[in-house]
């Protein structure tokens, strides 16, 4: 069982094909129709255990870039769920990207240091970069993330949507991009930007979100995770699920926008009741913006980032 388990980590890819001028960021998905994605089971994070899997369905997951931007569309099975103002009542989603070389998907990046003791000298090359969104405070299609207001104060907030900017050593070191422990850079701003959207609305859109940590032609490590209030049950920290019990591998290719692995190709989204999910990133930049903040020191005071 545990070789079965590194076979499929090895297989599954996500490639995104050079597609310019194809997606709109207006939130909607329709310009991805005739773009095939991959279904992808959702697994208990922790302990992916096929008995527990997400019980309403499948993620369906599909990329593109035009050469400066990357775009990810999600699309989650699941009845509308928003208790408005109680993020702990309401889907919520986060991607995960290794920036240090050592970082590693299990342990948020793996660094063994505790909470007071994680810097970017005690936890170099465990860096991970991530983007969470809860929609508990976000209305319906509207974009929500990077603002003039927290980009001004050089962090990854956002004080109206909750679509944050996060950077992390391990579960226990997560901070706002531009803030935690001395020696971390405190010109960082939220650069991603998101909106959601449910299948029973009379109106489709999707979810736009924009950061960087890619290279067109090259190849990164990504996670996707999803938490859904179960059952009416509020958010805790053991309940997310995730599409592997891996990294999986982001290539980017001038060939056709695919996913390969052992997963079941869809290229339509017929459920009747799906949250939309639709991102963008920037491609090019990343790698170099954020080895340049986890290295360049500042003097933002120790603020740990609570209760994602």
């Amino acid at each position: 069982m545990m070789l079965r388990l590194i076979l499929l980590t090895l297989l599954i890819q996500v490639h995104a094909d050079f597609r310019p001028g194809v997606i709109t960021l207006d939130g909607h998905a329709d310009d991805w129709k005739d773009i095939d994605g991959f279904e992808f089971s959702l697994l208990p994070a922790l302990d992916p255990d096929e008995d527990h899997e997400y019980k309403d369905g499948k993620m369906t997951a599909k990329a593109l870039h035009d050469g400066n931007d990357i775009f990810f569309l999600l699309q989650v099975d699941g009845d509308y769920a928003y208790s408005k103002g109680d993020n702990a009542k309401c889907p919520s989603v986060a991607l995960m990207f290794q920036i240090g070389d050592l970082a590693t998907y299990h342990n948020m990046g793996g660094c063994k240091e505790q909470r007071d003791s994680c810097t970017n000298k005690t936890c170099k090359g465990h860096e991970v970069d991530i983007m969470h969104f809860s929609i508990g405070n976000a209305i319906p299609g509207r974009l929500y993330g990077g603002n003039p207001i927290d980009n001004g104060e050089g962090n990854g907030g956002d004080r109206f949507g909750h679509l944050v900017d996060v950077y992390a050593w391990n579960p226990h070191c997560r901070y706002l991009d531009g803030m935690g422990p001395s020696g971390n850079d405190s010109s960082a701003q939220n650069d991603w930007k998101g909106a959601w959207w449910h299948s029973s609305f009379t109106v489709h859109s999707g979810f736009v979100e924009e950061d960087s940590p890619y290279s067109t032609g090259g190849s990164s490590k990504m996670s996707v995770a999803l938490w859904y209030p179960v059952d009416g049950n509020p958010w805790h920290g053991s309940g997310h699920y995730t599409i592997n019990c891996d990294w999986v591998s982001l290539d980017f290719a001038s060939g056709g926008s695919k996913l390969t692995g052992s997963t079941k190709p869809s290229s339509s989204w017929d459920v009747a009741s799906a949250f939309s999910l639709l991102f963008s990133v920037a491609a090019l930049c990343v790698a170099v913006f954020v080895a340049y903040q986890v290295s360049r020191p500042n003097n933002i005071p120790f603020t740990p980032m609570e209760n994602l």
